[in-house]
């Protein structure tokens, strides 16, 4: 299909707990509204490109689930938001991944991921489900999974001649031949330190572009740093810009970047330039920090049309 996004990465069920304030290490607090949610940073990122993406898209979903009752909830989660998941594999060795996530009052958060069966997606896999990679526009990838299913993906994105977006999350360092096969990496402030090899630290815009160029030095084509309540710094070979955040009251963070990337990615495919992209993607990432939850925080492309509509009048 030649409008599809296809997302390649981890699907969890999230266990989400509001408190106060985040807990310190060795300390005990107590909790309320404890719910459990469909996340993952994968799953996040699919089910929010299918609400964001106009018709005629298909979004698929490659990933690995347990046999269990939290991988049968995932699956047909994101099925019912119009994913083709028919790429998520069910695995009778091991459970479904789960994320366990503090939510302070002031919508900052904590979290802590088994990864279960995201764990043993491998290249093999993305090898044996090629088929939902035919005619994709756009692959989005996280490191939730192990990296020889992100190096794979990132291949056969190149391969297909798509744009291979990597979210760089959970932070680390990454070789600089994963480095070289990504056309546009998505850092938050600490991603883009560690994949730079500096200490990690808070920014601002000009050390952003700093930053995201020294990136690019080891391969990757295009970073965009996600830097909060700052909006996002674009570093690419066409120049550098600020595309500035909408100002919202937060409520949970927890997707924020997932909902970004998968409104970066639908920009894209949709012939947007990159400026009107992240536009669009700061807009849709503004919503969702309003909501609680990963993907039940995730806007519609209505919800989303309707702000930058109102910040243009």
């Amino acid at each position: 299909m030649a409008n599809s996004i296809v997302v390649i990465g981890s699907l969890n069920m999230d266990f989400v707990l509001a408190v106060e304030r985040l807990p310190l290490p060795g300390e005990t607090i107590l909790g309320r509204n404890f719910r459990t949610i469909p996340g993952g940073k994968g799953a996040n990122q699919a089910y929010a490109a299918a609400k964001l993406a106009g018709s005629g898209t298909m979004v698929r979903m490659i990933g690995r689930i347990g046999a269990d009752a939290f991988g049968s909830a995932l699956k047909a989660n994101l099925a019912g938001a119009g994913v083709d998941v028919r790429a998520v594999l069910e695995t009778a060795s091991e459970a479904s991944g789960v994320a366990c996530i503090h939510v302070d009052d002031a919508g900052q958060n904590s979290i802590t991921v088994a990864p279960g069966a995201n764990g043993v997606l491998s290249a093999g896999d993305i090898d044996s489900q090629r088929w939902a990679l035919d005619g994709a526009r756009s692959v989005l990838l996280q490191l939730e999974v192990p990296l020889e299913a992100v190096a794979e993906g990132l291949r056969e994105a190149r391969r297909m001649g798509a744009i291979g977006i990597l979210d760089p999350a959970p932070a680390r360092a990454l070789p600089k031949e994963i480095l070289k096969l990504v056309d546009i990496a998505t850092p938050n402030e600490n991603e883009a330190c560690v994949l730079a090899g500096v200490a990690p630290t808070g920014m601002n815009a000009t050390e952003a572009v700093a930053i995201g160029n020294k990136i690019r030095e080891f391969g990757v084509e295009s970073v965009v740093v996600k830097l909060g309540h700052q909006g996002c710094v674009y570093c690419g070979v066409d120049g550098t810009f600020v595309a500035p955040a909408f100002p919202v009251r937060a409520v949970d963070s927890t997707a924020a970047g997932d909902t970004f990337n998968a409104a970066l990615a639908v920009g894209l495919m949709e012939g947007m330039p990159m400026e009107q992209a992240l536009r669009f993607a700061n807009a849709a990432a503004a919503i969702s920090v309003t909501r609680a939850g990963a993907q039940t925080s995730a806007p519609l492309r209505t919800e989303v049309k309707a702000l930058l509509g109102q910040r243009s009048a």
